[in-house]
């Protein structure tokens, strides 16, 4: 009976806490129906006019089809990157069992105890030199650089939990390095890769900062477009509120979408483990 009452009690406490961190996004899609003198005058309210023009409205002034696939490109090749670069060397690295190994291990993931307003100015002037920035492709390699860290720092735990016998049957076989790593070790870190998958397209997708800085000021990915709408002395919010809602959709489905692959995946490798 004690169960029950302290079962409904956490319930209650989470459902509550669930409510508060959804309000404001609820706040936000509701006022994404109502004009601009609505919006400014009542944010807290009800719709009084239920306005549907402003999807149609953000849709046309911030090129969605176009700025979608190139926030889309931009994410997928970049994720691709960390995934596989990390993997490759999350997984030597773990395997090499040397004080330089080690030592490259620790400066592999150094840079993720350091915040990026730390270095991004400094980042920004290599990338000049390099000539990687005003352009999609050398942000891309930006993103490689700044997600292989955590990449490797999970990869490298993984690969602790594969047995050596895997790798050594293999090779008995005649597999090469490799066709270990990509046919037996790649495919049982899966639930790994899910996990960096998913952390690192939420945070290309909605990184603001990196792309800014990059493009200096380019409307290239939906991030940046949906700037347009704040100016210096007036701000279009329900325009504002709009891309809000139209940028955040994507990463909020493919979350939902891949959620159930994380649960799926974690149980799948403490078996294989």
């Amino acid at each position: 009976m004690q169960n029950k009452g302290f079962t409904r009690s956490v319930n209650t406490a989470v459902t509550i806490a669930a409510l508060l961190f959804l309000y404001p996004f609820f706040l936000v899609v509701i006022n994404t129906f109502k004009g601009y003198k609505e919006v400014v005058t009542n944010v807290l309210s009800w719709p009084g006019e239920w306005v549907w023009d402003n999807y149609a409205m953000v849709w046309s002034l911030i090129q969605y089809p176009k700025l979608f696939t190139n926030t889309l490109l931009l994410t997928l090749a970049s994720v691709a990157g960390i995934v596989l670069f990390g993997a490759m060397a999350g997984y030597k690295l773990s395997r090499t069992k040397t004080r330089l190994s080690t030592f490259l291990f620790f400066l592999t993931i150094a840079p993720m105890m350091l915040p990026f307003q730390s270095f991004m100015v400094p980042l920004t002037k290599l990338a000049k030199e390099l000539h990687l920035i005003n352009h999609l492709p050398g942000l891309t390699l930006v993103y490689w650089g700044l997600g292989c860290p955590m990449a490797v720092f999970l990869f490298h735990g993984f690969v602790k939990s594969i047995p050596m016998e895997l790798e050594e049957c293999a090779s008995m076989d005649g597999c090469s390095s490799y066709r270990i790593f990509f046919n037996i070790i790649f495919p049982v870190m899966l639930p790994v890769v899910s996990t960096v998958i998913i952390l690192n397209v939420m945070w290309i997708w909605n990184d603001f900062l990196l792309p800014l800085i990059m493009l200096n000021g380019k409307e290239a990915t939906l991030q940046l477009a949906s700037y347009k709408f704040f100016g210096q002395y007036k701000s279009e919010w329900n325009y504002a509120l709009t891309a809000v809602v139209m940028v955040t959709l994507p990463p909020i489905i493919f979350f939902l979408f891949m959620q159930k692959f994380i649960i799926k995946g974690m149980v799948a490798g403490a078996v294989k483990g």
